[in-house]
């Protein structure tokens, strides 16, 4: 009998890495979307009035959601769920999108979140399929 592709490699890390990650994200991203609801005109610079496509209490709601979906699926993801690979990657994409949002008021952050979605892309579609096995 071969089990070639089925040995479990010290690459596993990277999904496990990736849930945790989507999970710290997400818990972020439901903390934004709270502050940027209850205290718009406090916490957030507004650059005349909206962010490219929303204005503050809009782009509040998109990461609320996405946050919460994104929770909801690390911990999908962290019990070994095969479906919350696919659907943290379309979330990991959908939070770079929205963070492109957040360019002109928070630059920095925007950039460090694109980054760390663009790594759990990789960790899921690079390595995600050995997490199966674990």
């Amino acid at each position: 009998m071969s089990t070639v592709g089925s040995e479990r490699t010290a690459w596993v890390g990277w999904g496990t890495f990736a849930g945790v990650i989507i999970l710290m994200s997400g818990l972020f991203s439901v903390l934004q979307g709270l502050v940027a609801l209850i205290g718009s005109n406090v916490y957030y610079a507004v650059v005349d009035g909206t962010l490219f496509l929303f204005d503050v209490t809009g782009w509040g709601w998109w990461n609320l959601i996405i946050g919460a979906l994104l929770a909801l699926t690390a911990i999908a993801l962290l019990v070994g769920q095969t479906w919350a690979r696919v659907v943290a990657i379309i979330l990991a994409i959908l939070s770079a999108i929205g963070q492109l949002l957040l360019i002109p008021v928070q630059p920095w952050w925007a950039i460090i979140i694109i980054a760390v979605d663009v790594l759990v892309i990789y960790a899921l579609t690079a390595h995600g399929k050995e997490m199966r096995s674990e």
